[in-house]
């Protein structure tokens, strides 16, 4: 791993806690849009996508990052069924966590029980998916 590399993951995480978004209650307060919905997480989430978007914007231009490493962009432009499902699921889980990976990974970073719990259920979903996903090349090879 480049310094580079840690450094943004440094910030990336840095920005998630003081952005509240490594703090579950406050996640689910802003996903509660029935009962006390608290809203302030929208600005942080418009501000990533307005940088995200910024940012693709030079990379689509580009062929080489400012390191120089051979930039690759997603492909995939289409919308399949396991797309939709696989964004289900992570909603679903997301919801009722209050977690996501990046922050999961930052809690489980500063000693959070949640954090330690929610990234070990998500290597073990991600486990069943290989799993899952081996068998149903098998299958697809041998027809």
């Amino acid at each position: 791993m480049s310094f580079a590399s840690f450094l943004a993951g440094l910030v990336f995480g840095l920005g998630l806690l003081v952005s509240g978004m490594a703090d579950p209650v406050k996640v689910t307060g802003f996903l509660d849009l029935a009962g006390a919905w608290d809203p302030s997480l929208a600005f942080v989430m418009a501000g990533a996508i307005a940088v995200g978007l910024a940012g693709f914007a030079v990379a689509r231009r580009r062929a080489v990052s400012l390191l120089g490493a051979r930039m690759q962009l997603p492909a995939a432009r289409q919308v399949d069924r396991r797309l939709v499902a696989g964004s289900l699921l992570f909603g679903v889980g997301w919801g009722i966590a209050g977690i996501c990976p990046g922050p999961g990974l930052v809690l489980l970073g500063i000693g959070h029980v949640e954090g330690a719990v929610f990234v070990a259920a998500m290597l073990a979903g991600m486990a069943v998916f290989e799993v899952i996903e081996r068998r149903r090349k098998r299958s697809a090879s041998a027809s």
